[in-house]
């Protein structure tokens, strides 16, 4: 007989059907398989989840201290029929983000081409360059507030486009970083610290918080003849931070 683990351990379910599964992926936990076992990977719990019952496809992906909505199909048709409307951005996405400093609009829209940073010791970081791919990141100030004087702005955010690391290249080319990140934060050797096992409570402290501080919130997209909206709040470590 196998053991099959608590399944209210591997993540929150938000929906679920016949061909759909979606997700509040937590921060901290990669999309993709690795050598780290059963629990180490989003699709990897996602098949623990199914018990073999399908082989499941994960149609959107995030980055693995971002936390939120995963979209994960069940079968490959359902895969091939999300794919199509995630390739022609036929769906709308809000994240929300805090970041260093108050930012003084009240909204805008970034629009920043981004390429490989070839300067960077951090082989994949990406960066604003002229010759890039263009990318657009639109913005909503939702508040301003201090934590022991200093300066943070929570943000919604509307990705136009899809690019790797956007958004958090574009708040940091906007000149606010997204709090916890450990390669657009203005220190790379953050992340290699990091990667390397060296990070230091010093380093930590000036992280402020563990994963960086941007939640991939809601998805709305249209399909099967019908509209699909579906939220996720924050985790606490990102709500608790908001607390004045």
């Amino acid at each position: 007989m196998i053991n099959w683990p608590r399944l209210d351990k591997l993540f929150d379910v938000v929906h679920e059907d016949d061909g759909l599964l979606v997700v509040h992926k937590p921060a901290d936990l990669v999309c993709h398989p690795t050598k780290g076992g059963e629990y180490s990977s989003l699709i990897s719990r996602a098949r623990l989840y199914l018990r073999a019952a399908s082989e499941p496809h994960l149609v959107n992906r995030l980055d693995r201290e971002t936390s939120g909505l995963v979209v994960i199909a069940k079968n490959v048709l359902t895969a091939r029929e999300l794919g199509k409307i995630w390739e022609t951005r036929a769906i709308q996405k809000e994240y929300l983000a805090i970041v260093h400093g108050h930012v003084a609009a009240e909204s805008g829209m970034i629009d920043a081409p981004l390429g490989k940073d070839e300067t960077s010791i951090v082989a994949i970081k990406d960066c604003v360059r002229v010759d890039g791919t263009p990318a657009q990141t639109e913005y909503f100030v939702e508040k301003r507030f201090l934590r022991q004087s200093a300066k943070f702005t929570l943000l919604r955010l509307l990705p136009r486009t899809g690019r790797k690391h956007q958004i958090r290249i574009h708040l940091q080319h906007l000149g606010h970083p997204i709090v916890g990140d450990k390669i657009y934060g203005g220190d790379s050797d953050l992340y290699l610290a990091l990667v390397e096992g060296r990070l230091t409570d010093e380093q930590r402290g000036r992280l402020i918080l563990p994963s960086h501080a941007l939640h991939a919130g809601r998805l709305h997209f249209h399909w099967c003849e019908r509209d699909w909206d579906f939220s996720t709040p924050p985790e606490p470590a990102f709500t608790d931070f908001l607390k004045e």
